[in-house]
């Protein structure tokens, strides 16, 4: 939706401050609940899906699931209502970063740390399902983390609680790099679901990241279900193998090889701690050593036709060490079940339909048909070309079941373009039907644009076919001013073509406040604002109300915030001057006057004259005329003083005196 205005009343109740996020779905103000007093996090739902009934539905479901979810670690839904033709929810507010953003900044996380995020996932987690709400996009972009290290999930946007039509086979929703194998390939979800995605939230932490990746989000969805993960320790050596086996055993292709129950997984977590921290952790098992070799560090696959990699745990004595968790392949037992059991195990459709999308994706043409003998045979209706719901209703009244498997097409998106067994041919009554169903043109990744400039990152993003939609600055202490911080959608994301894209620039480093050192004496005022981690220039002015050498005024003002290594000039008092006037020759009174008119004190010496004019004149001042002084200083005026001369005695003359003579 449109940016709300700072200050914007949302129902009565809600005044907005600033913007928090955006997601595809909706916008996430900071707020402020007139009511109770209270910060709340405010998600708007966009405008352009308020009128969509899935995506009301959606957002109402989040509200309600949440809202019956009151646990330490699950975020709080209070209010949720209509506004200016959308809807709104009213959460809990929650300083802090995104489990994401935390592994983009630390990963790869400490092992202890990474065993205690994870687990407080899994009790939101087991909270949930416990009240029949099954999350469905578990991922470090909904798990936010305080300073204090205390976990909170949020955003139940796809949950599903309970039976809903919103959640039928055949509809995938979730994030392709945290998707369950099932949920990938378009199957019912469950609780083992959630715990899967939580198995790749622990790879991430430990390696620093996403077991699957690819440009496409279908590519990573097809990886989830055909790959095996790269071993962690394969990335991160210093894993240790409790751990890296308790992620593994998460991320099995079966449920039913993965932990049972969030509490399973936490027990395994919390014998993996424990060992780590008494420091008699194993050495890395052989059949992890095989998974290691198999796999390698580039490509992570097991041997050909691997689903994956079954871990099976075993139970654990009273006082035992940790367990290990036995990996084994379909083609052959590494310390696991014999196998019959794998192969009784496998279901055969997924691949026919894995194979199938592959060979559409690559643009071949193939006809694939898995030979059953089932006790009833029938023929399958030809649906290529139809829409999804159709085609779907039309297979089920014929007696078969539908699986759907999304993929990128030219056709448009919902339409049928791939059936098998193909329309015509017989199979099995109840079999399942696997449809290829396109997702419309394919999805563009998010260009990486962190640290680029802006201009970098407007042309980067226009040329990858996106659009810059808006520009949001954001302090930062590590990205220089300009310069890019991140985007929303994050970098890697696939989104549509022409799809808006937020660029979050940097502002600068957080400003804090100036000190105030108005007032202040000159070098006090200067070491205040350095210790602040500001710089000092100084200008004088003079003044005759401030105290010399004490602040006059300073810029940026006290009190105001600023950017810290940025420059406070304070302007210091001096005591104003004046040119001292020529009074030499006037009398004392009027120099007297004429020197104090002009701001000076006048001290006064006198000096005998023989003239009589020179009397009451002045005759020499100090300082001289023309000079400059500061007023109120001094200036001595010399004033001549006429004394009459005495009057002289006669003389009587003398009689000359007759020298005397020496005779030799």
């Amino acid at each position: 939706m449109a940016d709300l205005a700072e200050g914007t009343v949302v129902d009565g109740r809600y005044r907005v401050g600033s913007r928090l996020g955006s997601g595809g779905m909706a916008d996430v103000f900071l707020a402020e609940d007139q009511q109770l007093g209270r910060k709340v996090a405010l998600k708007l739902l966009h405008r352009r899906f308020a009128e969509d009934p899935d995506f009301v539905e959606r957002f109402r479901r989040e509200a309600q699931s949440a809202a019956g979810l009151q646990h330490p670690n699950v975020v709080s839904v209070y209010d949720r209502g209509a506004y200016d033709d959308t809807y709104y929810i009213a959460m809990e507010y929650l300083p802090g970063r995104s489990l994401k953003q935390v592994i983009r900044q630390e990963a790869p996380i400490d092992p202890i740390k990474a065993i205690d995020i994870t687990i407080q996932i899994l009790k939101a987690a087991r909270f949930a399902h416990r009240h029949g709400v099954i999350h469905r996009d578990l991922k470090p972009h909904n798990v936010i983390v305080d300073d204090g290290g205390h976990v909170k999930v949020t955003d139940f946007g796809i949950a599903r609680a309970g039976a809903s039509d919103m959640t039928e086979t055949g509809s995938i929703m979730g994030t392709a790099q945290y998707l369950s194998p099932e949920q990938a390939q378009g199957h019912a979800v469950s609780a083992s679901s959630d715990l899967y995605s939580v198995g790749v939230v622990l790879y991430e932490l430990m390696t620093g990241r996403v077991p699957f990746d690819a440009d496409a989000a279908v590519t990573i969805a097809l990886k989830h279900v055909s790959e095996a993960p790269t071993p962690p320790a394969a990335i991160n050596p210093q894993i240790p193998p409790e751990l890296e086996q308790v992620a593994l055993w998460a991320l099995n292709k079966d449920p039913a090889d993965r932990p049972q129950d969030a509490d399973e997984f936490i027990a395994a977590l919390e014998s993996a701690r424990a060992a780590i921290l008494s420091g008699d952790g194993g050495q890395r098992t052989a059949s992890m050593a095989a998974l290691a070799a198999v796999a390698g560090p580039a490509a992570g696959a097991g041997p050909p036709g691997d689903p994956g990699v079954p871990v099976v745990p075993e139970p654990v004595p009273p006082g035992a060490p940790p367990p290990v968790y036995p990996v084994t392949y379909v083609d052959g037992p590494i310390g696991g079940p014999p196998p019959e059991e794998q192969r009784r195990r496998q279901n055969p459709w997924p691949w026919v339909a894995l194979l199938l999308a592959l060979l559409l994706i690559g643009g071949g043409v193939a006809v694939l048909y898995l030979a059953t003998r089932p006790a009833k045979q029938k023929i399958v209706p030809p649906v290529t070309g139809q829409q999804l719901n159709t085609a779907r209703t039309v297979l089920q009244d014929a007696g078969f079941s539908v699986s759907v498997l999304n993929v990128t097409g030219k056709q448009p998106a919902q339409t049928v373009i791939g059936e098998n067994p193909p329309g015509g041919s017989k199979a099995g009554q109840g079999s399942v039907v696997t449809l290829t169903v396109s997702l419309g043109p394919g999805n563009i990744p998010v260009p990486p644009t962190v640290g680029e400039s802006s201009a970098q990152a407007r042309q980067a993003i226009t040329q990858a076919g996106l659009k810059v939609a808006r520009v949001v600055s954001e302090s930062s202490s590590q990205i220089p001013q300009g310069d890019v911080i991140d985007t929303t959608p994050i970098a890697g994301t696939s989104v549509p073509p022409g799809s808006p894209v937020t660029l979050i620039v940097s502002s600068g480093k957080p400003k804090v406040t100036v000190p105030d050192e108005t007032g202040q004496p000159q070098q006090a005022a200067k070491q205040a604002l350095q210790s602040a981690g500001f710089k000092v220039t100084t200008t004088t002015q003079a003044t005759a109300t401030t105290p010399p050498g004490d602040v006059i005024s300073q810029s940026p003002a006290g009190n105001t915030q600023a950017v810290p290594g940025s420059t406070v000039a304070l302007v210091i008092a001096k005591a104003p001057t004046a040119t001292v006037p020529n009074v030499k020759g006037q009398t004392a009174g009027a120099a007297t006057t004429a020197l104090q008119a002009a701001g000076f004190t006048v001290a006064q010496a006198t000096q005998p004259v023989t003239k009589q004019s020179n009397d009451g004149i002045v005759l020499s001042q100090s300082p001289k005329s023309g000079t400059t002084a500061k007023k109120g200083s001094t200036v001595t005026i010399t004033v001549g003083h006429y004394t009459p001369p005495t009057p002289t005695t006669p003389t009587t003359p003398t009689t000359p005196t007759t020298p005397t003579t020496t005779t030799p």
